[in-house]
């Protein structure tokens, strides 16, 4: 079933709103594809304009800033400690934007959002 990403049929105080018109194309969404950890993989989607979104699917590396110095390394990740968007993905190893990672560095959160940027950025953690 598609995802319609349309006005909803509830206005906020509960009454119905009388339909405009019905759905378009250009309403539909995409079922959600999460990131996990593993050899690197990725997705590409045409979307709106003929333009070209990279997916990441699966993730092998992380690009990891680390503060004090202010350099980027290009570290391991090993596994997902923490993920406040869902705390079952922690046990699937499921990687989104917040979620705080296991890495050869030590610990980092991510910054950057693996689905939509086609890249794994995060900073190192105290």
């Amino acid at each position: 079933m598609a995802l319609w990403q349309g006005r909803s049929k509830r206005k906020p105080s509960g009454g119905m709103y009388r339909p405009l018109r019905k759905k378009r194309k250009h309403e539909i969404g995409r079922e959600v594809q999460l990131a996990t950890i593993g050899k690197t993989k990725t997705k590409q989607v045409r979307v709106r304009a003929a333009a070209v979104k990279v997916r990441l699917l699966s993730i092998e590396f992380a690009n990891v800033l680390n503060p004090k110095t202010g350099k980027v390394q290009r570290t391991k990740v090993l596994t997902v400690l923490e993920n406040p968007s869902n705390p079952h993905y922690v046990q699937r190893n499921i990687v989104t934007k917040g979620a705080v990672l296991k890495t050869d560095l030590g610990k980092a959160r991510v910054i950057s959002r693996p689905g939509q940027h086609g890249t794994l950025n995060a900073v190192l953690m105290e």
